[in-house]
């Protein structure tokens, strides 16, 4: 799993365990990801989508989410 890319269909659960900072990444652009200290269930395309971001949006959070994780 730790290999994995990060892609839009990614399981925000899964994210979370591959991309520890992405909690902080995902607040900051006002996505929620965490509940009580549980994961969201659910993809980042549509826990981005609910908070009206849009394709093109989406992309770039992906983008910014595998530079993250190669630090």
């Amino acid at each position: 799993m730790k290999n994995q890319a990060i892609t839009k269909e990614i399981e925000i659960e899964d994210l979370v365990k591959q991309i520890p900072d992405a909690v902080v990444y995902l607040m900051e652009k006002g996505i929620r990801c965490l509940r009580c200290g549980e994961p969201i269930w659910g993809t980042l395309e549509n826990a981005a989508k609910e908070k009206g971001f849009n394709d093109k949006e989406i992309i770039k959070f992906v983008k910014e989410l595998n530079n993250i994780k190669k630090k």
